[in-house]
């Protein structure tokens, strides 16, 4: 244990040296190559090695872990030094690096109390985003930039989506991996500095609070795995800043609703065999599926500005997307608790789970959640923007856009859902569906 700590702070104590960049210059990336070189070819056993070592490590008796992620540190380094029009950015460079090595701390730290997976995570994302925002202050300090109240949001902002990107990565894949974690965290961060949104500090309050909230009740009531729920807490952050209030509530509403679905007399479902897979719990594939073309569509409305592009399609991308996915998600999990069910295309009665199959109760259920993403898509106004503005017409068009989305669900489960198209696949395809339907049926309302 006491290992895994010094690990983990030198890690965050290499990770630290990003926020000098600016005042190194183009040798900002001299002290990385420095540590990795001093790693890999002169710790080659003894106390200092055996506190360093990732599993791995010590078969080959190379600092490979080590070395790697201060390689990574310097490759970013340079880039952000290069004398190009669009360098990476010093914040961003900074943001990255310490997110994943102070996260890392962070995870420690709490190991030290417990081995339960959110503390853990909620550990790491918490040192992250402290380290990320302080990181990020100490660059703009350096290159005289503004550290005042109003920049104070947007820098929270980067600094807590580097930090969930690392954890969201570091949990699906590159657990070990801190190096390929720094870079895409890196380019990700790059990407949102790029953009420079406007934060407004209540909406990223409100929004942190209750999405933090509502991740811990997914993972604690089962409707999320850790990877689900940082998927969702990531998308729905984007979309209260990228987006707005309007935005957000639509989007929560889905999840909240979808998840309640989901275990709704779930052992019923369990035992006619139309379950959802791991016991309820929503994995980062399932939440990409229903989510992706929604989100796709936030941060095309936040780059729409830049570009001379019509924001007004992507608000209705997003509220189709989103009501096929309440729409499809409450049909499949209130009509999988009814007998009788008929397959689409033919409407012959088939087994309950089969796909393609319906039945009247779960079609009920999906025109009533696609209802409710439509109200709260166009409504709101004049408390908030609304996703589409129309009034009741606007909803009507959002909520028929979810109900042809699910429709083609069915359709698509029925015909070419089985080995080789999965059931991911076919939500996100009923989703591209309902999102054109919207952009369809809005136009002429």
């Amino acid at each position: 244990m006491i290992r895994r700590l010094r690990r983990a702070s030198a890690f965050a104590a290499v990770a630290a040296v990003a926020a000098l960049a600016p005042t190194l210059g183009d040798a900002a990336a001299v002290p990385f190559l420095a540590v990795a070189g001093a790693a890999f070819y002169g710790v080659r056993d003894g106390e200092l090695f055996e506190t360093l070592a990732l599993p791995g490590d010590r078969e080959a008796e190379r600092l490979y872990g080590f070395a790697a992620f201060s390689i990574a540190a310097a490759g970013l380094a340079l880039f952000a030094s290069l004398p190009v029009r669009t360098p990476l950015p010093y914040e961003a460079f900074a943001a990255a690096s310490l997110a994943v090595g102070v996260g890392r701390l962070g995870r420690a730290l709490v190991s030290r109390r417990t081995s339960g997976e959110l503390p853990l995570v909620s550990g790491y994302v918490a040192a992250g985003t402290v380290a990320a925002l302080a990181g990020q202050a100490v660059v703009r300090l350096q290159t005289g930039a503004s550290v005042d109240p109003a920049a104070i949001p947007s820098l929270l902002f980067f600094a807590t989506l580097a930090a969930l990107t690392a954890a969201l990565v570091r949990s699906l894949v590159f657990a070990r991996d801190a190096h390929i974690t720094t870079v895409l965290v890196a380019f990700v961060t790059w990407a949102f500095v790029a953009l420079d949104p406007s934060v407004d500090a209540s909406v990223l309050a409100g929004g942190l609070a209750v999405t933090a909230v509502l991740g811990y009740l997914s993972f604690a009531i089962g409707t999320a795995s850790v990877a689900g729920m940082l998927t969702g807490v990531v998308a729905a952050l984007l979309t209260a800043v990228l987006g707005g209030v309007g935005w957000f509530l639509a989007l929560m509403g889905f999840y909240a609703v979808g998840g309640l679905a989901s275990k709704y007399r779930f052992d019923e479902k369990a035992a006619r065999g139309v379950a959802q897979e791991n016991e309820g719990a929503r994995d980062t594939g399932n939440v990409a599926a229903n989510s992706a073309v929604a989100l796709a569509a936030v941060v095309g409305h936040a780059v729409a500005p830049h570009t001379g592009l019509p924001a007004v399609p992507f608000g209705l991308v997003f509220a189709g997307a989103t009501a096929t996915a309440m729409a499809d998600t409450l049909s499949s999990e209130v009509g999988g608790l009814f007998d009788g069910p008929r397959l689409v295309t033919t409407l012959r009665r088939v087994d309950p789970g089969t796909d393609g199959a319906v039945t009247w109760q779960g079609e009920l259920a999906g025109v009533a959640g696609a209802l409710l993403v439509g109200g709260l898509a166009a409504g709101g106004a004049p408390a908030f923007d609304p996703v589409v503005a129309g009034g009741v017409a606007a909803a009507a068009a959002v909520a028929a856009a979810g109900v042809v989305g699910m429709t083609v669900d069915s359709l698509l489960g029925a015909l070419v859902e089985g080995d080789r198209v999965g059931n991911q696949a076919v939500n996100f395809l009923a989703t591209c569906s309902g999102a054109a339907a919207a952009v369809a049926l809005g136009t002429v309302a």
